[in-house]
């Protein structure tokens, strides 16, 4: 005899309810949701260098920048997730009756792992595209130094720029910062890369 297992779905306002009181963190994902893994120290260096060096140059700015722990909701698709780094150009737009839900990133940085790569550059980015406001891409390879870039040109046009080694340098186009690699990787060990 087989059994049949049922998934449960979730509507957004339960989920919400139940993340608030979990002790990990989860993405909503139409109905269900789904435990996210827990990042690497390289993970880690990678994102907190971004922001820091991002939120520094930004000061004084009419920018705010967040790192992992502000949670994204895609309306079109049904999502919640929580990306590395996000850049809100002007006011905040949130959802629900709290601050803990932004819904209008202008830039956002995904730091890729083994586990999470085909997702940040798949599906993942097809929702993040559905976003008015969205209009920057960055991807973050934890094991080498190697960044993908995504900049939105026109509606439903994007254009891709690939960046290799430590002494290149990475440039926005939607916001005046650029940071060399070597700095991004400022204290990363590749030889310490997990499998996550």
């Amino acid at each position: 005899m087989q059994l049949e297992t049922q998934k449960r779905y979730y509507t957004p306002e339960e989920y919400l309810e139940l993340e608030e009181k979990a002790e990990y963190k989860s993405e909503y994902r139409n109905g269900e949701i789904v435990p996210t893994t827990g990042g690497t120290t390289n993970h880690n260096k990678i994102a907190g260098n971004f922001y820091a060096y991002l939120k520094f140059a930004l000061r004084g700015k009419n920018y705010d920048v967040y790192i992992g722990d502000v949670r994204l909701w895609i309306p079109k698709y049904r999502q919640h997730t929580y990306p590395d780094v996000m850049v809100i150009q002007g006011q905040p737009v949130y959802t629900g009756t709290n601050t803990t839900t932004l819904m209008n990133p202008s830039l956002i940085a995904e730091v890729l792992s083994k586990s999470t790569q085909n997702y940040d550059q798949g599906d993942k980015f097809l929702y993040y595209r559905s976003i008015p406001e969205f209009k920057e891409y960055i991807l973050i390879d934890q094991y080498n130094y190697h960044v993908m870039q995504y900049v939105k040109t026109a509606v439903g046009q994007w254009s891709f720029t690939e960046l290799e080694g430590e002494s290149t340098i990475l440039s926005l186009q939607t916001i005046d910062f650029q940071i060399p690699l070597n700095e991004l990787y400022e204290q990363v060990n590749f030889a310490e890369s997990g499998e996550n």
